[in-house]
């Protein structure tokens, strides 16, 4: 009989220590922001994609790719330079000047030489390191991520992105960190091993390579919005959310249509089926 016991007995304090260990290696949850395109019928704001990229092109691009990204992608329909009277994205005039301030590697088709020329609609947002490894020595030995389908990779999606941008925090008190090495609450990690305080309070998040990118001021808007690190990190999480999905609104406009059309279809076979069989007994 003893011989059973010990077991359930130690199986049963294992039960209830488990969730403590659990909850040491936690990020803290995503804030949720009901950003405009949420939900099946959920459209980006415009005026936010613009702000948004604003902030990736005066910020983020220094270190981070979008390779998955064209610039035509911008002027297509719900892009931030949608334009509905530019049938062709590559004519839209916004995105040809914003290409153009961006240089792209070539050859010269004559000289067989290599150059660099200023980007066309049709050009990929460029990579701003020739290689991971210079990526890498860049940012102290972390290759920062490609931010194409960043919005798809993360859970949480654009609260995710919002709230590791805005929520960097000092450090507790009794945390180790390495150099290089910045706090976030938001970050994914375990910081049991660095943590020197009470081991039943264990912080929430991660280390992170990235200092905090952002700060009150940085980037000028051109309309009325606040130009703050809580609106910046809102305008670019839409941006990578968008950027991550660009058909997203084209497709859920294509659902709603579907999902009508068999609205329709099933009540006009109901209606032709109580037609057909309304003298017969069943």
């Amino acid at each position: 009989m003893k011989s059973i016991l010990i077991p359930l007995i130690a199986a049963a304090g294992l039960a209830l220590v488990a969730p403590a260990a659990q909850a040491a290696g936690e990020a803290k949850k995503p804030r949720d922001i009901a950003f405009s395109f949420e939900g099946p019928f959920g459209t980006f704001d415009q005026g936010q994609l613009q702000r948004g990229y604003k902030v990736y092109r005066e910020v983020c691009a220094a270190c981070h790719s979008m390779n998955l990204l064209s610039f035509r992608n911008l002027a297509e329909d719900g892009g931030p330079f949608w334009d509905p009277h530019v049938a062709n994205p590559n004519e839209n005039r916004f995105v040809r000047v914003l290409a153009a301030e961006f240089e792209i590697a070539d050859i010269d088709s004559e000289t067989g030489e290599p150059i660099r020329r200023p980007g066309t609609p049709a050009d990929a947002f460029p990579d701003p390191y020739p290689n991971a490894t210079a990526a890498a020595a860049g940012n102290g030995g972390a290759v920062p991520p490609d931010l194409s389908v960043m919005a798809k990779a993360r859970k949480g999606g654009a609260d995710y992105i919002y709230s590791l941008l805005s929520g960097y925090q000092p450090a507790p008190a009794g945390l180790r960190i390495a150099p290089g090495q910045h706090y976030n609450p938001y970050m994914p990690g375990d910081l049991t091993p660095f943590w020197e305080g009470d081991h039943d309070k264990v912080p929430y998040g991660g280390f992170i390579a990235m200092a905090q990118p952002l700060r009150d001021g940085q980037v000028t808007y051109d309309d009325d919005a606040p130009e703050t690190i809580d609106q910046y990190s809102r305008d670019v999480a839409a941006f990578i959310a968008w950027a991550s999905d660009p058909k997203a609104t084209e497709r859920k406009r294509t659902g709603i249509a579907v999902l009508a059309y068999l609205a329709i279809f099933a009540g006009l076979t109901y209606a032709s089926y109580r037609q057909i069989w309304r003298n017969v007994k069943h």
